[in-house]
């Protein structure tokens, strides 16, 4: 008997102590390098070339190399101020759509080794690319597909130039962390000296699934840019701002670079097939390359954070772009404000004050999916409800009552987006009161980041209504 009795209690412990498996993925989901990618959340975009030294936006292609000379060039200088600025890496325009490259290129005269710049010697992507592996930065290249400066564009031997372009740039400069492809696609040019205006299929002249297929075999570890994807997606919009109801999901089959609905692009598709999460790009300036009379037009650390707030805070990342001026550097303003606006957001962002709280949920899925896992700065820990239980909620309590002005939340998006809508409350003198935050409450994603007038709470509640599956929440924040 008193055998049977702790044969029992042995199997009464184990049943205890058993490991309750994690949820299933809810589809899609991303792959590793694309959860890396969304953690760097901020990193910057350079613009530079004769567009620069011409006072140009889209060069026409018939501008000659000889004026590109920038004086002072350094791009370790742009490195340093990245680093400052909290960036975790940059993309730099190896070539814009004037068709100029920045790297010396057997495949076209249309490059630097024709310019006055090092007499022909110099080769900007490989000295920003060297600055980046010196300061630990990540290194991208944008590469325009659309060519205005080539004879033949918008014929197959284009294609096929283009596509020898991007596999110089995929093996010559070490490993990229992502390759920009953008929609801006035809039209007027210089054309060789044909002068004239000429139109592609955007959908299919360029043979994007074999340039895509090229960065897997040569850059496994880069995510490819363009409003498909199928790495990331534009946002639609160059103000860099994500919409509050943001998926990380497009239908593949459907977009294509060059895609008009951009207000699809903005939202994502809640029905998407494919993980492409929205990269937010804006210009620290009005314009993309650089120009004397926007040098009082930089946008300020106070923009700047409220764009972070925009993107980052919407389940996006945010891509800066910073025009590098004449002498080859980045602007002493735009600098400034960068490293401003990094300081500004880690201040803001330095305290969680549910640290140290009492956290109750209303469902647990088991130990290791526990309500503290929100609160233990471990992006891999996560709460988590059980299998068929898509809404829930976790009650903050505070020792006494605190001024909070921000939440912040996360989902676990290894195992995809769920969250569908969701709503934030505070306990005041013992009653519940919903928060007005200023934008709809729906999806989460990555992180979203709400703000609202201070108020003083009791406690902070988080109710989940609707999700595509059992909850799971990595982190929950409030700050001052």
């Amino acid at each position: 008997m008193k055998k049977l009795s702790l044969l029992l209690v042995a199997t009464a412990l184990a049943a205890c102590t058993a490991q309750v498996p994690a949820p299933e993925p809810v589809y899609p989901i991303p792959a590793e390098k694309q959860v890396k990618w969304q953690q760097m959340e901020t990193y910057a975009f350079i613009h530079f070339g004769l567009n620069t030294f011409n006072d140009m936006e889209w060069g026409y292609g018939d501008t000659d190399p000889k004026t590109f000379n920038p004086t002072h060039l350094d791009a370790e200088q742009w490195a340093r101020t990245f680093v400052e600025a909290g960036m975790k890496g940059v993309i730099l325009t190896a070539k814009h759509h004037d068709g100029f490259c920045l790297w010396p290129t057997d495949l076209t005269d249309y490059n630097i080794s024709h310019s006055s710049y090092k007499d022909g010697k110099g080769d900007v992507v490989g000295e920003l690319a060297a600055a980046c592996k010196k300061y630990g930065l990540k290194f991208g290249v944008y590469l325009s597909p659309w060519d205005r400066n080539r004879a033949d564009y918008g014929e197959p031997s284009y294609v096929e130039y283009y596509h020898a372009q991007l596999q110089d740039l995929l093996t010559r400069y070490g490993d990229l962390f992502e390759i920009w492809f953008d929609g801006a696609n035809g039209g007027d040019g210089y054309y060789g000296g044909a002068r004239e205006r000429r139109n592609i299929d955007r959908r299919n002249y360029y043979n994007f699934p074999k340039a895509w297929a090229m960065v897997e075999a040569l850059q496994p570890h880069a995510i490819c840019f363009s409003d498909a994807g199928p790495g990331c997606r534009w946002v639609g919009n160059e103000r860099g701002i994500a919409g509050t109801t943001n998926w990380s999901f497009l239908r593949a089959a459907e977009v294509y670079p060059g895609y008009p609905n951009m207000d699809e692009l903005n939202v994502g598709h809640p029905d998407g097939d494919a993980w492409i999460a929205a990269e937010c790009d804006v210009s620290i300036r009005p314009g993309w390359f650089y120009h004397e009379s926007e040098d009082d037009k930089v946008k300020t650390a106070d923009d700047l954070t409220e764009l972070y707030y925009k993107s980052v805070g919407r389940n996006g990342t945010l891509l800066l772009n910073f025009p590098v001026n004449k002498e080859g550097l980045i602007s002493k303003t735009d600098s400034l404000n960068a490293v401003h606006f990094h300081q500004r957001i880690q201040q803001e962002l330095s305290q969680n004050l549910l640290e140290g709280t009492k956290v109750e949920a209303s469902e647990v899925r088991g130990r290791d999916f526990n309500a503290s896992q929100v609160t233990d700065g471990d992006f891999d820990s996560y709460w988590a409800t059980s299998d068929g239980v898509s809404a829930g909620s976790l009650t903050f309590t505070f020792k006494e009552p605190t001024a909070l002005s921000k939440v912040l939340l996360q989902e676990y998006i290894p195992l995809g987006q769920r969250v569908k809508s969701f709503t934030v409350e505070v306990q005041k003198g013992g009653a519940w009161q919903s928060l007005e935050v200023g934008e709809e409450t729906t999806t989460i994603g990555y992180k979203r980041i709400l703000r609202f007038p201070e108020v003083s709470a009791e406690a902070l509640r988080i109710t989940f209504t609707d999700s595509r599956g059992p909850l799971c929440i990595s982190e929950v924040g409030a700050y001052k």
